[in-house]
C-alpha cells in the first residue's frame, strides 16, 4: 500500500517542474525582448559608458600655467643645490674663491617669455639678424663688462648703441662672413666710430672669419642660447658692504635683463651700471639673496652669497636654452 501512494505523491512534481520551467523562460524572453527593443539598450552599454570616462581623464586640457618638461631651468625648480665650483666659465674663475654657502633655485617667470620673443630684451633681440662690419682688436677677455681677463679670448666689443648700458655684456652672438662662422661673447664695449651693428672682434675670432689684413669685412650677426656654457657666478664690486654694494653676474647663458636682491618689503630691482654692476646705493639687500631674470623671463634666486668684494663666487645656477 505504501508503494502505490508513494508513486500517486511523486506524480505531481514530475508535472510541476516543467511547467515551472516554463514559465520561468518565458518571463525571460518577454524581458530579453524588451532589452533588445529598448531605444539606445544593448549589451554594450556599461563598457561605453567607462570607456567616455577614461576618455575624459586622459583627454582633459592641461592645468593653466604648467611649464612644458622641456622648459624647465637646469637646477630643479624649488629645490636648493650646493655650490658647483667646477663648472664656472674661464673668466668667471680668474680670481674666484668659490662660496661653500651658495645655493641657487630656479622659479619659472610669472608670465614666461617665448624664445622669439623676448620681450625684456633690448635693442638685441632674440631671433632677429643684424648686419654690420667687423673689425679687430687685441683682446685679453677683458673689457667695459668688467668680468676680468680670460684665456677664451673668443670675444668681441658690442658699438655703444646696442652696448646699451651694458644690456649686451655676457651676451653670446653667432656672426657670419663669406659662409663662415662663429660665436663669441661681448666683454667690451666699442665707441665712436664704431657705427649700429658693428662688431670688434678679438683678433683670434676674426682670423676664424678672414685674415687680419683684411681690416674690415661685412657681417651678420644674431643672439644665440649656447650648449656649453657653464654655471653662473656672482660678484659683489670692490669696496662693498652691508650699506653699499654693486653686484654682477658672471657666466650665463641668455642676456640679463633684471638683477634684484631680497629685502624687508619684498624683492628690489637695482638699476644697472654702464660698467655692468647693479647697486644698491643705500646697502639694501647687500648679502641678501639675489633673484637674476634673463631676456625671456627665466628668474633664477641665488641664496648664500656672502659681501665679499670682488671675489667671484660660484652657483649652481644656469638659464635655460632658448
Amino acid at each position: 500500500m505504501t508503494t502505490p501512494s508513494h508513486r500517486r505523491r511523486s506524480r505531481p512534481r514530475r508535472h510541476t517542474a516543467p511547467l515551472a520551467a516554463v514559465a520561468v523562460a518565458a518571463v525571460a524572453l518577454v524581458v530579453s525582448l524588451a532589452v533588445a527593443f529598448r531605444p539606445g539598450g544593448g549589451t554594450n552599454d556599461a563598457p561605453d559608458a567607462a570607456k567616455a570616462v577614461v576618455g575624459a581623464r586622459t583627454s582633459a586640457p592641461p592645468t593653466p600655467g604648467t611649464p612644458a618638461p622641456s622648459g624647465s631651468p637646469s637646477p630643479s625648480a624649488g629645490s636648493a643645490s650646493p655650490t658647483a665650483r667646477t663648472s664656472a666659465s674661464p673668466s668667471a674663475t680668474a680670481d674666484a674663491t668659490p662660496s661653500a654657502a651658495a645655493r641657487a633655485k630656479a622659479t619659472t617667470a610669472t608670465a614666461p617669455k617665448t624664445s622669439t620673443t623676448g620681450s625684456l630684451a633690448g635693442r638685441i633681440r632674440p631671433g632677429t639678424t643684424y648686419r654690420g662690419v667687423a673689425t679687430s682688436y687685441d683682446s685679453n677677455g677683458d673689457g667695459a663688462c668688467l668680468f676680468g681677463p680670460s684665456s677664451d679670448v673668443m670675444n668681441a666689443a658690442m658699438n655703444t648703441a646696442d652696448y646699451e648700458t651694458a644690456k649686451a655684456c655676457g651676451a653670446f652672438v653667432a656672426v657670419h662672413a663669406g659662409g663662415k662662422s662663429i660665436t663669441v661673447r661681448i666683454t667690451n664695449e666699442c665707441p665712436a666710430p664704431c657705427q649700429p651693428g658693428q662688431l670688434d672682434l678679438s683678433q683670434q675670432a676674426f682670423a676664424k672669419l678672414a685674415p687680419l689684413s683684411a681690416g674690415r669685412i661685412a657681417i651678420t650677426w644674431n643672439l644665440v642660447s649656447p650648449a656649453t656654457a657653464g654655471t653662473i657666478s656672482i660678484r659683489y664690486k670692490t669696496g662693498s658692504s652691508q650699506y653699499w654694494c654693486g653686484v654682477q653676474a658672471i657666466g650665463h647663458r641668455n642676456p640679463v635683463a633684471r638683477l634684484e636682491v631680497r629685502t624687508g618689503g619684498g624683492w628690489k630691482r637695482l638699476e644697472r651700471t654702464a660698467y655692468n654692476y647693479f647697486l644698491s646705493e643705500q646697502g639694501a639687500g647687500c648679502g641678501a639673496a639675489i633673484r637674476l631674470t634673463d631676456i625671456y623671463g627665466q628668474q633664477l634666486t641665488v641664496d648664500g652669497i656672502a659681501v665679499k668684494p670682488n671675489v667671484v663666487q660660484s652657483t649652481s645656477a644656469q638659464f635655460a636654452r632658448h
